[in-house]
């Protein structure tokens, strides 16, 4: 039985407790939110056993991140990627896509999903062809599902699959055209095949055979963004709506087998499209969970493109996407190192974070209310504790020491909360004389070298 399945029965499963527990919310809203297709948990029967920690992605819960990482055919280097695997787990990501996409990348999954408690996604058309040793014109729909159960067995909790770039979607791409043509490796993968066979998309033509390998291990299918924009030119046209449509039609079918779906989304797209667009999907998918990558805001930040998708992903969260996928610095120029997962795994909690508030998430703002509690009484370690990165920050800190206790080098004694607090406290704050003795009576007042602040800083 699935996590959709027992949903609809009635049944509140221990992965809906936990998803109830971790998001303080009553068991009864995560059931329903997964009986209706709003919520997946992701949750493979065998990652269950081995101890994964469930997580819920969609309405009313609070935004995922996913953390890409994977071996590459230019840099087969595992221990780095198992150090990028402690990176994400340390600073709070909810998912690992296993993206390794070169050689037999078997045993690399199965350790992933052994050691791991976040939830693990892979897309199996990367490995076909390493799994098969077969081209990749030569690929059947028999090929592509073994890859699929192979994955399923071994436990992965959500799958990227490209179905819903079939013919119909191939022929208005080639009709109306891109500046940047497909970005997405899987489609690109799909549209060379469909090209030089002529037959139709594997797991398009295979569908509800696939749909029974994902219900038989409880995968929940990503269905894959094959024409998502690969530069703000191409956001939201034609063939991305195309496929769209066709993947509302999937996301109906999948739920029918009672299969949970996550619906994929943009990549390229200019801030003000970003909100439309993620009403255009929740209408076409009916409400299906919504996950992004970025969306990158602009074309031109190559070497901070964690910030420009950190844009267009607080836009989106805000405006109803339900998990982002992280993008880092190295996005278009190489394999992220670790230090790059994690800037770009921080700077995309950031803006999921910033769209939970601005959505009201319950529970979002009140991190906030607590670093500015302690922001007012400039206690450090409180700060720190608050920080999403509380390492950076120390760090930060460490490397400029103030020369006034409860201070930074940025304002020193002039620092607006301190000078506040003195006040209250009925201490003077004129710089020019010793301070700690009690204040005059007009020691209030503003004066030539006693701030007026409002605010922290200018």
């Amino acid at each position: 039985m699935t996590q959709m399945d027992a949903a609809r029965a009635g049944t509140v499963t221990t992965q809906m407790r936990q998803v109830a527990d971790d998001e303080r919310v009553e068991p009864e809203l995560v059931r329903a939110g997964v009986a209706a297709g709003r919520i997946a948990i992701p949750a493979n029967a065998r990652h269950v056993e081995l101890g994964l920690h469930a997580h819920g992605v969609g309405a009313g819960l609070r935004t995922k991140v996913n953390v890409n990482l994977g071996i590459s055919g230019d840099i087969a280097n595992a221990p780095q990627e198992w150090e990028k695997v402690s990176v994400a787990e340390k600073h709070g990501a909810d998912a690992i896509m296993d993206l390794s996409n070169s050689g037999k990348t078997r045993a690399f999954r199965r350790q992933l999903i052994e050691q791991t408690p976040l939830m693990v996604g892979t897309v199996p058309l990367y490995d076909a062809i390493g799994y098969l040793d077969k081209p990749l014109v030569e690929l059947t729909g028999d090929d592509v599902l073994r890859v699929v159960e192979a994955h399923a067995e071994d436990g992965v909790d959500f799958m990227t699959i490209h179905a819903g770039f079939n013919r119909r979607v191939l022929d208005t791409f080639l009709e109306t055209k891109r500046l940047a043509n497909i970005v997405s490796r899987g489609g690109s993968l799909i549209f060379g095949l469909m090209m030089t066979t002529g037959a139709e998309n594997p797991f398009y033509e295979r569908f509800d055979d696939l749909l029974a390998i994902l219900a038989a291990h409880d995968v929940t299918i990503s269905l894959g963004d094959a024409m998502r924009g690969g530069c703000t030119h191409d956001a939201t046209d034609a063939s991305e709506v195309a496929e769209l449509v066709e993947l509302g039609k999937l996301t109906q079918r999948a739920w029918d087998a009672g299969v949970q779906v996550v619906v994929e989304g943009p990549g390229h797209m200019a801030l003000d499209e970003v909100a439309a667009n993620m009403k255009l999907e929740k209408r076409l998918c009916h409400d299906a969970p919504f996950y992004v990558l970025g969306p990158l805001v602009t074309d031109v930040g190559v070497g901070y493109d964690h910030i420009t998708a950190a844009i267009g992903g607080a836009a989106a969260a805000a405006a109803g996407a339900d998990w982002l996928c992280y993008v880092t610095p190295a996005e278009h120029l190489k394999l992220p190192d670790v230090n790059d997962v994690r800037e770009g795994l921080i700077a995309t909690r950031i803006a999921a974070h910033a769209g939970d508030i601005a959505k009201g998430i319950p529970g979002a703002r009140a991190i906030d209310d607590k670093m500015s509690d302690a922001r007012r009484r400039v206690s450090w370690d409180e700060m720190f504790d608050c920080a999403l990165d509380p390492e950076r920050a120390r760090e930060v800190l460490a490397t400029a020491p103030p020369e006034a206790e409860g201070t930074c080098t940025m304002c020193g004694k002039m620092c607006a909360a301190r000078t506040v607090n003195r006040i209250m406290e009925g201490l003077t704050v004129d710089l020019g004389l010793d301070e700690g003795a009690p204040a005059a009576a007009d020691a209030a007042a503003p004066t030539a070298t006693q701030p007026a602040a409002a605010g922290q800083g200018r």
